[in-house]
Protein backbone atom coordinates (compact mmCIF):
# COMPACT_ATOMS: atom_id res chain seq x y z
CA UNK A 1 0.00 0.00 0.00
CA UNK A 2 1.16 3.53 -0.82
CA UNK A 3 -0.22 6.99 -1.41
CA UNK A 4 0.01 6.60 -5.18
CA UNK A 5 -2.55 3.78 -5.06
CA UNK A 6 -4.93 6.08 -3.20
CA UNK A 7 -4.39 8.88 -5.69
CA UNK A 8 -4.98 6.48 -8.58
CA UNK A 9 -8.19 5.30 -6.91
CA UNK A 10 -9.27 8.94 -6.56
CA UNK A 11 -8.82 9.41 -10.31
CA UNK A 12 -10.98 6.35 -11.05
CA UNK A 13 -13.61 7.59 -8.58
CA UNK A 14 -13.76 11.06 -10.11
CA UNK A 15 -17.27 11.61 -11.43
CA UNK A 16 -18.47 8.45 -9.65
CA UNK A 17 -18.21 9.10 -5.89
CA UNK A 18 -19.59 12.16 -4.14
CA UNK A 19 -17.29 14.63 -2.41
CA UNK A 20 -19.17 14.48 0.87
CA UNK A 21 -19.35 17.64 2.99
CA UNK A 22 -17.46 18.49 6.19
CA UNK A 23 -20.12 19.79 8.59
CA UNK A 24 -19.95 21.86 11.78
CA UNK A 25 -22.47 23.04 14.37
CA UNK A 26 -21.88 25.41 17.28
CA UNK A 27 -24.41 23.42 19.31
CA UNK A 28 -22.42 20.22 18.81
CA UNK A 29 -19.20 22.10 19.61
CA UNK A 30 -20.71 23.12 22.94
CA UNK A 31 -21.53 19.51 23.86
CA UNK A 32 -18.04 18.34 22.95
CA UNK A 33 -16.10 21.28 24.37
CA UNK A 34 -14.14 21.73 21.12
CA UNK A 35 -14.76 22.25 17.41
CA UNK A 36 -16.32 19.12 15.92
CA UNK A 37 -16.29 18.53 12.17
CA UNK A 38 -18.35 15.71 10.67
CA UNK A 39 -17.32 14.13 7.37
CA UNK A 40 -20.76 13.04 6.15
CA UNK A 41 -20.02 9.76 4.37
CA UNK A 42 -23.60 8.67 5.07
CA UNK A 43 -24.41 10.89 2.07
CA UNK A 44 -22.19 8.81 -0.21
CA UNK A 45 -23.79 6.53 -2.83
CA UNK A 46 -25.47 3.52 -1.13
CA UNK A 47 -25.43 5.40 2.17
CA UNK A 48 -21.84 4.71 3.25
CA UNK A 49 -18.16 5.16 2.43
CA UNK A 50 -18.08 1.57 1.16
CA UNK A 51 -18.94 2.66 -2.38
CA UNK A 52 -15.44 4.15 -2.58
CA UNK A 53 -13.73 0.81 -1.98
CA UNK A 54 -16.25 -1.12 -4.05
CA UNK A 55 -15.78 1.08 -7.12
CA UNK A 56 -12.02 1.20 -6.65
CA UNK A 57 -11.73 -2.60 -6.56
CA UNK A 58 -14.18 -3.35 -9.37
CA UNK A 59 -12.76 -0.67 -11.67
CA UNK A 60 -9.20 -1.93 -11.08
CA UNK A 61 -9.99 -5.40 -12.45
CA UNK A 62 -8.97 -6.20 -16.00
CA UNK A 63 -12.02 -5.99 -18.27
CA UNK A 64 -11.98 -9.68 -19.18
CA UNK A 65 -11.71 -10.68 -15.52
CA UNK A 66 -14.39 -8.23 -14.39
CA UNK A 67 -16.87 -9.44 -17.01
CA UNK A 68 -17.13 -12.83 -15.27
CA UNK A 69 -18.55 -11.11 -12.17
CA UNK A 70 -17.58 -10.34 -8.61
CA UNK A 71 -18.37 -11.74 -5.18
CA UNK A 72 -18.17 -10.15 -1.73
CA UNK A 73 -19.13 -10.96 1.84
CA UNK A 74 -20.60 -8.28 4.07
CA UNK A 75 -23.21 -7.46 6.68
CA UNK A 76 -24.54 -4.79 4.37
CA UNK A 77 -22.58 -1.65 3.53
CA UNK A 78 -19.74 -3.30 1.60
CA UNK A 79 -22.41 -5.47 0.00
CA UNK A 80 -24.23 -2.45 -1.37
CA UNK A 81 -21.05 -0.68 -2.45
CA UNK A 82 -19.86 -3.67 -4.47
CA UNK A 83 -23.35 -4.37 -5.82
CA UNK A 84 -23.71 -0.83 -7.17
CA UNK A 85 -20.18 -0.78 -8.58
CA UNK A 86 -20.87 -4.08 -10.36
CA UNK A 87 -24.19 -2.85 -11.74
CA UNK A 88 -22.61 0.34 -13.07
CA UNK A 89 -19.95 -1.79 -14.79
CA UNK A 90 -22.62 -4.13 -16.16
CA UNK A 91 -21.26 -7.27 -14.48
CA UNK A 92 -22.87 -9.85 -12.14
CA UNK A 93 -22.46 -9.63 -8.37
CA UNK A 94 -22.96 -12.28 -5.68
CA UNK A 95 -23.05 -11.13 -2.05
CA UNK A 96 -22.76 -13.41 0.99
CA UNK A 97 -24.60 -11.82 3.93
CA UNK A 98 -25.40 -12.97 7.50
CA UNK A 99 -28.98 -14.02 8.17
CA UNK A 100 -29.22 -11.45 10.98
CA UNK A 101 -28.13 -8.51 8.82
CA UNK A 102 -30.59 -5.59 8.93
CA UNK A 103 -33.42 -6.29 6.51
CA UNK A 104 -32.99 -2.88 4.88
CA UNK A 105 -29.41 -3.73 3.89
CA UNK A 106 -30.40 -7.12 2.46
CA UNK A 107 -33.27 -5.62 0.48
CA UNK A 108 -31.12 -2.76 -0.82
CA UNK A 109 -28.42 -5.18 -1.96
CA UNK A 110 -30.97 -7.24 -3.89
CA UNK A 111 -32.50 -4.08 -5.34
CA UNK A 112 -29.08 -3.18 -6.76
CA UNK A 113 -29.20 -6.39 -8.79
CA UNK A 114 -26.97 -8.63 -6.70
CA UNK A 115 -27.66 -12.26 -5.86
CA UNK A 116 -27.74 -12.52 -2.06
CA UNK A 117 -26.71 -15.72 -0.29
CA UNK A 118 -27.47 -15.79 3.45
CA UNK A 119 -25.42 -17.63 6.06
CA UNK A 120 -25.38 -18.24 9.84
CA UNK A 121 -22.53 -16.12 11.20
CA UNK A 122 -22.33 -18.16 14.43
CA UNK A 123 -21.89 -21.52 12.70
CA UNK A 124 -20.63 -20.81 9.17
CA UNK A 125 -17.50 -19.17 7.79
CA UNK A 126 -18.27 -16.40 5.31
CA UNK A 127 -14.73 -16.42 3.94
CA UNK A 128 -14.94 -20.12 3.17
CA UNK A 129 -18.35 -19.67 1.53
CA UNK A 130 -17.09 -16.74 -0.55
CA UNK A 131 -13.90 -18.53 -1.62
CA UNK A 132 -15.81 -21.66 -2.66
CA UNK A 133 -18.33 -19.70 -4.72
CA UNK A 134 -15.59 -17.60 -6.32
CA UNK A 135 -13.78 -20.73 -7.47
CA UNK A 136 -16.91 -22.55 -8.62
CA UNK A 137 -18.27 -19.62 -10.65
CA UNK A 138 -15.07 -17.90 -11.73
CA UNK A 139 -15.88 -14.75 -9.76
CA UNK A 140 -13.40 -12.17 -8.45
CA UNK A 141 -13.53 -11.96 -4.65
CA UNK A 142 -13.60 -8.42 -3.27
CA UNK A 143 -12.90 -8.54 0.45
CA UNK A 144 -14.47 -5.89 2.69
CA UNK A 145 -11.21 -4.46 4.05
CA UNK A 146 -8.17 -6.70 3.55
CA UNK A 147 -7.63 -5.87 -0.13
CA UNK A 148 -5.25 -3.23 -1.53
CA UNK A 149 -7.68 -1.60 -3.96
CA UNK A 150 -10.43 -1.51 -1.33
CA UNK A 151 -8.10 0.20 1.14
CA UNK A 152 -7.03 2.61 -1.61
CA UNK A 153 -10.63 3.50 -2.35
CA UNK A 154 -11.43 4.14 1.30
CA UNK A 155 -8.28 6.24 1.53
CA UNK A 156 -9.78 8.74 -0.90
CA UNK A 157 -11.96 9.88 2.01
CA UNK A 158 -8.72 10.90 3.73
CA UNK A 159 -7.61 12.91 0.70
CA UNK A 160 -10.89 14.82 0.86
CA UNK A 161 -10.58 15.41 4.61
CA UNK A 162 -7.10 16.89 4.15
CA UNK A 163 -8.29 19.23 1.39
CA UNK A 164 -11.50 20.28 3.17
CA UNK A 165 -9.73 20.85 6.49
CA UNK A 166 -7.19 23.06 4.75
CA UNK A 167 -10.05 25.06 3.22
CA UNK A 168 -11.30 25.99 6.71
CA UNK A 169 -7.83 26.49 8.17
CA UNK A 170 -7.41 23.24 10.12
CA UNK A 171 -3.93 21.73 10.06
CA UNK A 172 -3.99 19.68 13.29
CA UNK A 173 -6.78 17.47 14.61
CA UNK A 174 -7.70 14.05 15.91
CA UNK A 175 -9.54 12.23 13.11
CA UNK A 176 -11.99 9.71 14.58
CA UNK A 177 -12.82 6.76 12.32
CA UNK A 178 -15.56 4.16 12.83
CA UNK A 179 -13.46 0.98 12.75
CA UNK A 180 -14.26 -2.64 11.93
CA UNK A 181 -11.62 -4.55 10.00
CA UNK A 182 -9.66 -1.37 9.42
CA UNK A 183 -9.99 -0.66 5.69
CA UNK A 184 -11.27 2.89 6.15
CA UNK A 185 -9.03 3.55 9.16
CA UNK A 186 -5.82 2.39 7.47
CA UNK A 187 -6.65 4.06 4.16
CA UNK A 188 -7.44 7.40 5.78
CA UNK A 189 -4.34 7.17 7.98
CA UNK A 190 -2.14 6.50 4.94
CA UNK A 191 -3.65 9.43 3.04
CA UNK A 192 -3.32 11.84 5.96
CA UNK A 193 0.27 10.79 6.63
CA UNK A 194 1.13 12.36 3.27
CA UNK A 195 -1.44 15.15 2.94
CA UNK A 196 -1.96 16.32 6.54
CA UNK A 197 0.80 14.88 8.75
CA UNK A 198 -0.29 16.79 11.87
CA UNK A 199 -3.61 14.96 11.94
CA UNK A 200 -3.80 11.80 14.04
CA UNK A 201 -6.23 8.99 13.17
CA UNK A 202 -8.02 7.34 16.11
CA UNK A 203 -10.01 4.11 15.55
CA UNK A 204 -13.37 4.00 17.36
CA UNK A 205 -15.10 0.72 18.25
CA UNK A 206 -18.09 -0.52 20.29
CA UNK A 207 -17.79 -2.10 23.71
CA UNK A 208 -17.15 -5.88 23.52
CA UNK A 209 -15.87 -5.55 19.93
CA UNK A 210 -12.68 -3.60 20.58
CA UNK A 211 -10.23 -5.89 18.78
CA UNK A 212 -8.39 -3.03 17.07
CA UNK A 213 -7.99 -1.04 20.28
CA UNK A 214 -6.58 -4.07 22.09
CA UNK A 215 -4.39 -4.96 19.12
CA UNK A 216 -2.86 -1.49 19.06
CA UNK A 217 -2.10 -1.85 22.77
CA UNK A 218 -0.55 -5.32 22.53
CA UNK A 219 1.20 -4.92 19.19
CA UNK A 220 -0.39 -8.08 17.76
CA UNK A 221 -3.75 -8.94 16.20
CA UNK A 222 -6.30 -9.65 18.94
CA UNK A 223 -9.71 -11.27 18.44
CA UNK A 224 -13.21 -10.75 19.77
CA UNK A 225 -14.96 -13.61 21.51
CA UNK A 226 -18.22 -12.99 19.61
CA UNK A 227 -18.96 -12.46 15.94
CA UNK A 228 -22.27 -10.60 16.35
CA UNK A 229 -24.81 -9.22 18.77
CA UNK A 230 -24.05 -5.49 18.56
CA UNK A 231 -26.30 -2.80 17.15
CA UNK A 232 -23.11 -1.54 15.46
CA UNK A 233 -23.31 -4.43 12.98
CA UNK A 234 -21.50 -2.50 10.24
CA UNK A 235 -18.22 -2.43 12.20
CA UNK A 236 -18.25 -5.79 13.97
CA UNK A 237 -15.36 -8.08 12.96
CA UNK A 238 -13.48 -10.93 14.61
CA UNK A 239 -10.08 -9.20 14.38
CA UNK A 240 -8.26 -6.50 12.42
CA UNK A 241 -7.11 -7.43 8.93
CA UNK A 242 -3.73 -8.94 8.16
CA UNK A 243 -3.08 -6.08 5.77
CA UNK A 244 -4.78 -3.27 7.67
CA UNK A 245 -3.33 -3.90 11.13
CA UNK A 246 0.33 -3.14 10.31
CA UNK A 247 -0.77 0.16 8.75
CA UNK A 248 -2.89 1.07 11.77
CA UNK A 249 -0.16 0.01 14.19
CA UNK A 250 2.32 2.28 12.43
CA UNK A 251 0.10 5.27 11.72
CA UNK A 252 -2.77 5.47 14.26
CA UNK A 253 -3.12 6.75 17.78
CA UNK A 254 -4.86 4.75 20.54
CA UNK A 255 -8.33 3.40 19.93
CA UNK A 256 -11.46 4.66 21.69
CA UNK A 257 -14.18 2.26 22.90
CA UNK A 258 -17.77 3.52 23.07
CA UNK A 259 -20.90 1.94 24.60
CA UNK A 260 -23.92 1.34 22.38
CA UNK A 261 -26.11 3.86 24.19
CA UNK A 262 -23.71 6.66 23.24
CA UNK A 263 -24.10 5.66 19.58
CA UNK A 264 -27.87 6.03 19.92
CA UNK A 265 -27.42 9.43 21.55
CA UNK A 266 -25.15 10.51 18.70
CA UNK A 267 -27.75 9.39 16.14
CA UNK A 268 -30.23 11.76 17.75
CA UNK A 269 -27.75 14.64 17.81
CA UNK A 270 -26.73 14.09 14.18
CA UNK A 271 -30.33 14.15 13.06
CA UNK A 272 -31.41 17.18 15.07
CA UNK A 273 -28.32 19.33 14.48
CA UNK A 274 -27.05 18.25 11.04
CA UNK A 275 -30.25 16.69 9.58
CA UNK A 276 -28.02 13.68 9.01
CA UNK A 277 -29.33 10.11 9.35
CA UNK A 278 -26.74 7.69 10.76
CA UNK A 279 -26.71 4.03 11.71
CA UNK A 280 -25.19 3.06 15.08
CA UNK A 281 -21.82 1.98 13.67
CA UNK A 282 -21.77 5.07 11.48
CA UNK A 283 -22.39 7.35 14.48
CA UNK A 284 -19.76 5.90 16.79
CA UNK A 285 -17.00 8.35 15.87
CA UNK A 286 -19.32 11.28 16.58
CA UNK A 287 -20.27 9.59 19.86
CA UNK A 288 -16.60 9.47 20.83
CA UNK A 289 -16.21 13.17 20.12
CA UNK A 290 -19.35 14.12 22.04
CA UNK A 291 -19.08 11.91 25.10
CA UNK A 292 -15.47 10.76 25.41
CA UNK A 293 -13.61 14.03 24.95
CA UNK A 294 -11.29 13.28 27.87
CA UNK A 295 -9.45 10.94 25.50
CA UNK A 296 -8.90 13.69 22.91
CA UNK A 297 -6.60 16.68 22.74
CA UNK A 298 -6.53 19.89 20.77
CA UNK A 299 -9.05 22.41 19.52
CA UNK A 300 -10.44 20.40 16.58
CA UNK A 301 -11.74 16.88 16.08
CA UNK A 302 -12.90 15.43 12.76
CA UNK A 303 -15.36 12.53 12.83
CA UNK A 304 -16.19 10.30 9.89
CA UNK A 305 -19.94 9.60 9.89
CA UNK A 306 -19.39 6.44 7.93
CA UNK A 307 -22.89 5.13 7.18
CA UNK A 308 -26.61 5.85 7.37
CA UNK A 309 -28.27 2.54 6.53
CA UNK A 310 -30.52 2.30 9.57
CA UNK A 311 -33.95 0.74 9.71
CA UNK A 312 -36.97 2.68 10.97
CA UNK A 313 -37.24 0.74 14.23
CA UNK A 314 -33.66 1.45 15.31
CA UNK A 315 -33.88 5.09 14.21
CA UNK A 316 -37.10 5.57 16.18
CA UNK A 317 -35.51 3.92 19.22
CA UNK A 318 -32.62 6.39 19.13
CA UNK A 319 -34.81 9.48 18.75
CA UNK A 320 -37.34 8.44 21.38
CA UNK A 321 -34.83 7.19 23.93
CA UNK A 322 -32.45 10.14 23.60
CA UNK A 323 -34.35 13.23 22.43
CA UNK A 324 -31.91 15.97 21.55
CA UNK A 325 -31.65 18.77 24.17
CA UNK A 326 -32.76 22.28 23.34
CA UNK A 327 -30.35 24.48 21.44
CA UNK A 328 -28.65 27.09 23.68
CA UNK A 329 -29.20 30.81 22.98
CA UNK A 330 -26.86 32.21 20.37
CA UNK A 331 -25.80 28.86 18.89
CA UNK A 332 -25.95 28.62 15.13
CA UNK A 333 -27.62 25.52 13.69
Amino acid sequence: MNIEMIRAAAQRLEGQARRTPLLNSAFVDEIAGRRVWVKAEALQHTGSFKFRGGWSAVSALAAEVRSAGVIAYSSGNHAQGVALAARLHGVPAVIVMPKDAPRLKVENTRALGAEVILYDRDHEDREAIGAALAEARGLSLIKPYDAPEVIAGQGTCGLEIAAQAAEVGIAKADVLVCCGGGGLTSGVALALEQEAPDMRVRPVEPVDFDDVTRSLQSGRRESNTRSGGSICDAIVTRSPGEMTFPLMHELCGPGIVVPEEDCLRAISVAFSRFKLVLEPGGAIALAAALYHGEQLSGEHVICIASGGNIDAQMFTRALETYPSPAMPPGARF
